[in-house]
């Protein structure tokens, strides 16, 4: 079965150089369940396998980006009546095997070698925002709304969000949403820092694509990989250490063909040609 016709619950779209993840569930606001989750992670393998991919993109289909928790799902777990069993024709293992810390039920976004964006084109609830929290790049619409939800279904700070949200947006910011679970608008998600960027929502994807084509363009990819992995184990650890690593990685892309391609564009004026990554660790 071609991967195009395996999924269910989403959409994947390759057009070089972006593979943009879809959630396709629009009657429900996207709303997760475990067969997305797997969908999901299935895609991501294949886009980080894919040499045509630069970054990879998720989004959601019509007026909203995810709702969270499927509410049937939630009522299931709550009588005890849960099948969560698995599709091993969904089996997949995104990621980075040395990056251990990262390879979570969603933490494992972090792990994948390429940027993965979340496009967060409307409302994003519940167990949503540690995925988004768990991208590299959130940019926002304007027509985008959060909120946490946790503390009003009795639930504690689910999928690690307790441990994402200080670091994205500082201690206070992160108690204030997760105590309240009140809703919140795009434009203080761009001030409290838990998105990069709000835009109007007609130029969301086109401003997305445009970054990451130009991502394709002028940057190396095997560069993105290595900063993406530095920044993520390192946002925990010791500066001392971070530091050492940093001067290890740099003497190490002294002999890799990535810097004397991107010193030679530069002399020369000319775009770089950087190799772009596939299916190798």
């Amino acid at each position: 079965m071609e991967e195009s016709t395996m999924y269910e619950e989403i959409r994947l779209d390759v057009d070089d150089p972006v593979a943009t993840v879809t959630l396709a569930r629009p009657r429900q606001l996207n709303a997760w369940t475990d067969r997305m989750a797997e969908e999901l992670r299935h895609a991501v393998a294949a886009a980080e396998r894919d040499p045509a991919v630069v970054a990879i993109v998720i989004t959601g289909a019509e007026r909203g980006f995810c709702a969270g928790a499927d509410m049937q799902m939630l009522r299931s777990i709550s009588a005890g009546t849960r099948d969560a069993g698995s599709n091993d024709a969904l089996a997949a293992d995104p990621g980075r095997a040395d990056m251990p810390g990262f390879r979570g039920a969603y933490s494992y976004l972090a792990s994948v070698r390429k940027p993965v964006i979340a496009a967060i084109n409307g409302p994003v609830a519940g167990m949503a925002i540690p995925i988004v929290a768990c991208c590299d790049l959130r940019f926002a619409s304007e027509r985008a709304v959060f909120t946490t939800a946790f503390s009003r279904r009795g639930l504690i700070a689910e999928w690690g969000s307790s441990w994402l949200l200080p670091r994205l947006v500082g201690p206070a910011h992160a108690m204030d949403i997760l105590f309240s679970g009140r809703k919140f608008d795009a434009a203080e998600a761009e001030r409290i820092g838990l998105v990069n960027r709000v835009l109007p929502h007609e130029e969301l994807m086109p401003y997305v694509r445009s970054y990451v084509a130009d991502l394709a363009t002028h940057c190396s990819p095997a560069s993105i990989a290595g900063m993406k992995k530095q920044v993520w184990e390192r946002l925990a650890g010791p500066y001392a250490e971070a530091e050492a690593e940093s001067i290890k990685l740099m003497l190490e892309s002294f002999e890799r063909p990535d810097f004397k391609e991107g010193v030679d564009a530069f002399l020369d004026k000319r775009p770089p040609r950087f190799a772009r990554l596939g299916g190798e660790e």
